[in-house]
Formats: structure tokens, C-alpha cells, sequence
């Protein structure tokens, strides 16, 4: 069986309600200019981009905020933000240009097909509703074989968290993310890392990693 013969009950709808359910623009009005894991997690996250994402490439940095974790020492010819909040965006350095745009109201990508070589989603999966069709989208703009890289830790903003996310330990969620990218129908070599810092007082960090193929079509 292949990942795109896999198959699993569909999740219900109650597994992407959160306790806050107020639009998003709302509570990401106000720009937080603070990172949501520590230094040695964001190393991790950092080393994953600087072996998956090509030099010179064209990055997707999805729900982006002031800072991007690629590499510094890395030059890529095109980095794009899409993000919530426009302070935030405005204040990336390593942004070319950016997007707001609402992922929860609007899951379609503003991009062209298989416009991006790699694509980076950072402590953010967890706060989706409609993640398939955001992943779908991902899959859509890659270029065949380009890695989707998510990436998590165990910190949110527990409010905006969908249920699912808090009923799952950190190896629930990795299977969970995994089943993500396989539902989306146009990923493969789909694997989860462990790659938590070892220095014990560190925060955790995870990852799921997708290779985009060919767009799907109404027979496959």
C-alpha cells in the first residue's frame, strides 16, 4: 500500500474547533515580535532548512512572521512571507516580499503552480482548520520533488490550538501531520524527525517532511 492508498475515517469537525473561535485578524492584530521556541530549537529548525532547502532557490516562508530560521549563511533568490500580520512581515529581513492573508478563512494560495523549491511552516501547523486544503495548496505551488518542511514543538497559543492538537501527545502529532501531507494527495516520502535539541533544558522540536509530486487529477 502506498501513502495515497492509505486510507483513515475522516477527522469530524469538532477536531478543528478552538476555544477561541473569534476571527483570527483579531488576535494576530498586534504584532509580537518574540520567538515561540528557544535558541537551540531554533538551531534545529535552522539545520533542517539548511539540508532540505537549495541555494539560490525560491522559498515559501508559510504563516511567517519577523523572523524566517533560514540560514544566514544561505542566499536563495527569492524568500516569500505569507503571514497575518503586516508589522511583523514588514520587519523580516530575509522576506523579498510578503503576503497577509488569512490561511483559516481563505486556505487558497495567492501563488502560481509549482512556483517555490521548498516551503517552510514553523510552529504553526497546530493553529489550521482546514489544513488539507492548505497542504493541498502547498503541494500545488512546490515544483515537483520540493520538501515541505513543518516543524513544532510542545508550545502554542492554546486558545487558537485546534482540539485534535491538544489531545495528542508529541508522537500523536507527528501521526498526525503525517496523515496531513497524505491526505492532501500530492506528497511523498512522507517521515517524521525527532530533532530536540539534547541539552535537556531545551525545548522539544519536531518535524514532518513531504516531497511534493505531480498535481492530482480527477482519475488519481
Amino acid at each position: 500500500m502506498n501513502e495515497r492508498e492509505h486510507f483513515s475515517p475522516p477527522l469530524p469537525k469538532e477536531a478543528f474547533r478552538r476555544f477561541d473561535e473569534a476571527p483570527d485578524e483579531e488576535f494576530y492584530r498586534l504584532p509580537r515580535f518574540v520567538t515561540h521556541i528557544d535558541d537551540r530549537a531554533i538551531a534545529a529548525v535552522t539545520q533542517l532548512y539548511r539540508e532540505l532547502f537549495p541555494e539560490n532557490g525560491e522559498i515559501l516562508d508559510l504563516m511567517s512572521s519577523w523572523v524566517s530560521h533560514l540560514p544566514p549563511e544561505v542566499g536563495y533568490r527569492r524568500v516569500i512571507g505569507l503571514g497575518m500580520n503586516e508589522a511583523e512581515l514588514r520587519r523580516n529581513e530575509r522576506l523579498h516580499a510578503y503576503v497577509v492573508h488569512d490561511l483559516n478563512r481563505t486556505p487558497e494560495l495567492p501563488f502560481g503552480e509549482a512556483e517555490f523549491d521548498g516551503c517552510g511552516i514553523c510552529v504553526s501547523i497546530d493553529y489550521l482548520t482546514r489544513p488539507l486544503e492548505v497542504l493541498r495548496e502547498v503541494g500545488r505551488v512546490l515544483k515537483v520533488r520540493a520538501p515541505v518542511v513543518i516543524t513544532f514543538s510542545n508550545r502554542c497559543f492554546p486558545t487558537k490550538a485546534v482540539a485534535v492538537w491538544h489531545q495528542l501527545d508529541d508522537t500523536g502529532r507527528m501521526k498526525l501531520v503525517e496523515r496531513y501531507l497524505r491526505e492532501a494527495g500530492n506528497f511523498r516520502n512522507i517521515r517524521s524527525l525527532d530533532r530536540s535539541p539534547l541539552w535537556p533544558l531545551s525545548d522539544p522540536l519536531y518535524a514532518v517532511i513531504g516531497e511534493s509530486t505531480a498535481p492530482r487529477t480527477a482519475e488519481s
